[in-house]
């Protein structure tokens, strides 16, 4: 049994990785300000209980400022890095400049507390945003690699704040001898997910537009050409548990399928799975991002064991499952 702090433990990654710590018999710590995670998330679905005492293990802190008390963390021996600042693609390049600022701090901080603390390991999630803008600027993409991120050249500020956490990760290693790894993990979803229009990304958003269609019309940003490796969070918290397992100290692995969805067949999907008919309407005034990207995950192979299990259509029906609950909420906004 080891004791872990995980950053933005309270998220949809967080949350569910927790839970699986936890079932391992690991002490679990958490850091989350709930900008976007929330302790509902860290109820058990049996009992609808926290999986762990929240006055003794979870600590709301913003990690963009430095934790001067350290004492509550004595004796944690491995840290998962999870927190950022993230969202849909609007939020990223309406808010860039601030967005970069609290990263940096969010990760510097973070791994000034790795160091204070001396752990044994530090997991950092790292993202496929951070790889070069010219190598995910075609339809016709290439498979990515590990090696791809350098020389750097992320499109936004969210990708190169990500990549200033993977340097400063790297720091601690060779300085203090701290086995740290990085795990690029491709396009999330899942749940528990933010599916408000503020904030969402694009498959929890499509999913609200379908539950409350036609109340809200079910608008697709851009072409639908553009295309993602999209990663259930099953396949995404089985890559962090073996990374503490097997990772540690082999520096940058990647995590996601070998082949790119369309957004157009995730809105396709996501109609056939809530049996309406809907209308989908392109808005190519909207933005799109990268044209498309995938994963080659050979290393994961490798070294971790690792490879995707949750097909396209089971993950969606999951998630949408879980968000049409949520709206059935009577306390619950449906945005």
């Amino acid at each position: 049994m080891a004791k872990i702090l995980v950053t933005g433990g309270a998220g949809m990654i967080g949350s569910n990785l927790v839970k699986k710590l936890i079932k391992q018999n690991h002490e679990v710590l958490i850091i989350d300000n709930l900008w976007r995670g929330k302790l509902e998330y860290l109820q058990a679905q049996e009992t609808g209980m926290p999986v762990l005492d929240l006055n003794k293990f979870f600590f709301n802190l913003d990690l963009s400022k430095e934790i001067a008390d350290i004492r509550p963390f004595e004796g944690v021996d491995y840290i998962y890095h999870l927190a950022d600042v993230v969202a849909g693609i609007d939020y990223v390049f309406n808010n860039q400049c601030s967005l970069f600022r609290q990263n940096i701090l969010i990760n510097t901080n973070t791994v000034d507390l790795a160091r204070r603390l001396k752990v044994k390991g530090f997991i950092y999630a790292g993202t496929a945003c951070s790889f070069p803008a010219d190598l995910q600027n075609s339809f016709d993409y290439k498979l990515l690699k590990e090696d791809d991120l350098y020389p750097a050249n992320p499109e936004s500020a969210y990708g190169w704040s990500k990549l200033m956490g993977i340097y400063e990760a790297d720091l601690l290693e060779k300085e203090l001898g701290i086995p740290v790894l990085t795990i690029i993990f491709h396009n999330i979803y899942g749940s528990p997910c933010d599916y408000s229009q503020s904030r969402s990304q694009v498959i929890p958003a499509l999913i609200r537009k379908a539950i409350n269609y036609p109340k809200e019309d079910f608008v697709v940003w851009g072409s639908g050409k553009q295309s993602r490796a999209f990663l259930h969070v099953d396949d995404v918290v089985n890559a962090l548990l073996l990374g503490l397992e097997k990772g540690l100290g082999k520096g940058y692995i990647q995590i996601g399928p070998d082949y790119s969805t369309s957004i157009a067949e995730i809105a396709r999907n996501v109609v056939e799975i809530s049996n309406k008919k809907i209308d989908i309407v392109f808005d190519t005034n909207k933005p799109e991002g990268d044209k498309a990207r995938a994963a080659n995950y050979n290393k994961a192979i490798e070294l971790l064991g690792w490879e995707p299990q949750v097909s396209i259509m089971e993950g969606l029906r999951e998630c949408y499952s879980w968000v049409e609950k949520q709206l059935a909420k009577p306390d619950q906004p449906n945005s």
